[in-house]
This record gives structure tokens, sequence and C-alpha cells, in this order.
């Protein structure tokens, strides 16, 4: 089962851009930007990848939108915190963020063509630290991030049904 959308995670990577880009909003508000769906039973979507271009146009916008959000991660100071649903978060939350978004938008799609993907364990650990604080972490990251996104099942743990992650900072960050 393909759970993607059909940007791949490219409107998160924006949108996590775009919320630490903007330090002056007020707390609790997300940037204004109009939402609307391309078609009645479509998503609502701040962007999507256009279709006609196929797989290559899609990898142009991940490309693009995630080279955007590295670059404000990199620009934005430390100490800012902008709003997400899931916890007031800096810039090393929302980076953690568009990792998680974009390892498991590229399994899904991996996933939906038939093909395998694996993430570093070295970079799901540190995620798994930043946004699943509440979860035990096993000795393979990658599955652990995949039972704490209900993508997959871990022995002894019973397969998620829901889940978060916590994107505020917590004090000992």
């Amino acid at each position: 089962m393909m759970r993607s959308r059909p940007d791949g995670g490219g409107r998160d990577l924006f949108f996590y851009g775009m919320q630490i880009a903007t330090p002056g909003l007020p707390a609790g508000t997300y940037v204004p930007l109009e939402m609307h769906r391309q078609r009645p039973e479509g998503p609502v979507n701040i962007l999507q990848a256009a279709r006609e271009p196929g797989p290559p146009g899609l990898l142009t916008v991940l490309e693009a939108c995630g080279a955007m959000q590295v670059s404000l991660t990199r620009t934005t100071p430390p100490s800012t915190r902008a709003h997400h649903a899931m916890g007031a978060s800096d810039p090393a939350g929302f980076a953690a963020m568009g990792i998680v978004e974009t390892l498991l938008h590229t399994y899904d799609i991996a996933a939906g063509l038939g093909m395998e993907f694996n993430a570093p364990d070295d970079l799901c650990a540190l995620v798994l630290g930043r946004l699943f604080p509440h979860v035990e972490h096993g000795e393979e990251p990658w599955q652990t991030l995949l039972w704490a996104t209900g993508r997959g099942e871990l022995a002894g743990r019973e397969r998620l049904q829901k889940w978060r992650w916590y994107g505020e900072v917590r004090e000992a960050e």
C-alpha cells in the first residue's frame, strides 16, 4: 500500500522551510499560504508536483524543496522557534521533520513500485532521538522508525495504527 502523496513529500520540505524563515509570526500560527484542491476529490495542498514531467519532475521538485529547507535551516538562528502542529520547533527540529518525511515518502514510493528502500541507520537514529523520545530505540533504527510511523513491525511490539512525533524543543537539547 502506497501512502505517499502526489508531491512525494516536497510540500513538507517547502512548508518547513517557510515556517523557520518567518520567525516573526505570532505563536501558534502558520505562514499564511493559500491552500486549495487541484480537483474536487484531491488533497488540499500548498503545492504539488506537476504530473506531466513524471518521475523526473517529481525528483526535481523534491531536490528544490529539500535544498530550500537545507539553506533556510543553515541560515536561521538556532534560537528561532516556529509553529508546528506537533510542537513549536527550532531549525534543527524542522530539519529532522524534513528528513523523516523524505525517508518515509521514499520508502512509500519504492514500496508502491515494488522496490526495496533502506535508510541509513545513523540518520534514522538521529531523527528517532529528536522526534520520537517516547519510542524505545532498538538495534535497528530504520526498522524502529518504520514501526514508530505505523509502517512496519518490531518483535514484541504491537503494530501502530496511530502515531505522532514531538517537534518541540526539549530541555536537554
